[in-house]
């Protein structure tokens, strides 16, 4: 009888407890806070966060377990934004939760790295991007890549008139590109005959329980890590293997150099020979760790495959989804395409050079569009040093957590109008035809701040060129009642992939 009674208080407790919380958008429970309400919906948590943040006027205070550590704020409000990425930059970090639920990938990389070790290595990813012969380097691989790969691939579908996942074709092709540009290695992965590479399938491993340990709290994956069952297992196997790669790369590049057969010539141009072989004004500290710490090598090569390849692979799929369901955009992309580059109908298998492809604004701004609306990294996650007061009026207290989540921020009808959700690349093409410049703390796609995006450029020539390349060959078909959602991942996938089927372009 007196557990009886006990259990008719607890449920009264808690019927009073959501009656008094109905209103809210997600009822903050007794000892277990928010969190139902965040598993509930984790199978689209990237709607949700919008939802939220829709209701909330941008921001919101996520209250987690009593004692579990997983209070948080998220924000989509642009002047909070630049508070925390400009004006109080200095007070905002990285901070150890971040670190340790990327430990195992990313280590003591750029995406992790705070202070000196930031920028350090940010000086060192500049020296690489500003060389003469990365430019070179680049247009060479994706041509490549493009002729040798996509473009087979492609006319082999086609030929065939059989679906195909353009989002994996996408993945390889990324993943090749970024490996030979940073390692100087080819898993040659883009082919008719899709290999599997284990390499590709431990970085998706790792990447899913990455995001699973921003949902959980920290004391239960760690627990996981610990006893080695359940997803965690899938970090520590999918580390190893990419280990194995980075770690041989780094030898044979080591090796090479011992043996004198390291050239900085054009046809050997990568990350790991440019920072074995450069001698250029970087502080000797910068080469001494490298040549002294392969795990400095390791951890900053893994960080830019995973930028180089993950997220363009990302912003590629989305764009040719958006291109391939709204015909007026395809049809004004081939017309800038034939107009300004003086392409015919019967100019087939053409890749463009990146000095034409900066001729094409409309095709710029759809790429811009599709980023807004869905950019690779749906949330960004910043630990304040001290406390503080946003330009929304809420308090931040010491060593609390702050989300910001670009993919909310894209269909915000405070930041982007009544038509925020409509694919309009309209909206970056001003009177005279140039691209509009858009506020990075509006149009976060890049980050914005010290922490803004390296390698923007990079990214959008790159997704230029096999756009451009991809639009004017071929004609690609979303197969009918194909689901297309976001992944819950760390980068914003497509979760069933992108099947299309595949027609050659007939252009008169």
């Amino acid at each position: 009888m007196l557990l009886l009674a006990f259990l008719c208080i607890i449920f009264l407790c808690l019927s009073f407890w959501w009656w008094r919380n109905r209103s809210s958008v997600i009822i903050n429970w007794p000892v277990v806070g928010m969190l139902p309400g965040l598993f509930r919906n984790s199978s689209r948590v990237h709607e949700f966060v919008t939802y939220v943040l829709q209701q909330c006027g941008g921001t919101f205070v996520f209250k987690g377990p009593w004692f579990g550590g997983l209070d948080f704020l998220m924000t989509s409000n642009p002047a909070n934004l630049h508070h925390i990425l400009r004006k109080k930059a200095f007070n905002y970090h990285k901070g150890p939760e971040f670190k340790e639920i990327f430990a195992e990938s990313f280590g003591n990389g750029i995406f992790c790295a705070d202070g000196d070790r930031w920028k350090t290595q940010r000086r060192t990813v500049h020296s690489f991007i500003k060389n003469s012969k990365f430019e070179e380097a680049v247009e060479r691989n994706i041509q490549r890549k493009v002729l040798h790969g996509i473009f087979v691939i492609l006319e082999h579908f086609s030929e065939q008139r059989r679906e195909v996942d353009m989002q994996d074709v996408l993945k390889r092709f990324t993943f090749d590109c970024s490996c030979l540009l940073l390692l100087g290695f080819d898993p040659n992965s883009l082919s008719v005959e899709f290999p599997q590479v284990p390499y590709m399938q431990a970085y998706y491993d790792m990447e899913e329980v990455a995001l699973q340990r921003h949902l959980k709290p920290q004391r239960f994956w760690k627990l996981q890590n610990w006893l080695q069952f359940g997803e965690e297992r899938k970090m520590k196997n999918g580390s190893e293997i990419f280990d194995r790669l980075l770690y041989q790369c780094i030898s044979r590049k080591k090796d090479l150099l011992n043996r004198s057969k390291i050239q900085m010539d054009r046809e050997d141009f990568d990350l790991l020979t440019f920072m074995l072989v450069e001698d250029d004004d970087r502080e000797e500290r910068e080469m001494s760790a490298f040549k002294n710490s392969e795990k400095y090598a390791r951890d900053m090569a893994f960080n830019l495959v995973s930028a180089g390849s993950e997220s363009v692979s990302s912003g590629l799929t989305w764009f040719l989804w958006l291109v391939a369901t709204h015909p007026p955009v395809e049809k004004s992309i081939l017309e800038e395409i034939r107009t300004n580059l003086n392409a015919k109908g019967d100019d087939k298998g053409r890749c463009f050079s990146f000095g034409e492809l900066s001729k094409l604004n409309y095709l710029q701004a759809a790429i811009c569009e599709a980023l807004r609306l869905y950019p690779p990294i749906p949330f960004e996650h910043t630990v304040s040093i001290d406390s503080d007061t946003l330009p929304s009026g809420h308090r931040i207290g010491k060593n609390t957590r702050v989300i910001y989540c670009p993919y909310s921020m894209g269909r915000m009808e405070e930041i982007w109008g009544e038509d925020c959700l409509e694919f309009k690349p309209e909206r970056w093409i001003s009177n005279n035809g140039e691209i509009k410049h858009v506020s990075p703390y509006k149009f976060i796609a890049f980050n914005a701040g010290p922490r803004a995006c390296i390698g923007k450029d990079l990214a959008l020539v790159e997704v230029k060129a096999v756009g451009a390349a991809v639009i004017w060959n071929y004609s690609l078909k979303v197969v009918e009642d194909h689901p297309i959602l976001p992944a819950n991942s760390i980068v914003l996938h497509m979760k069933h992939g992108l099947m299309v089927r595949v027609l050659k372009r007939c252009l008169s």
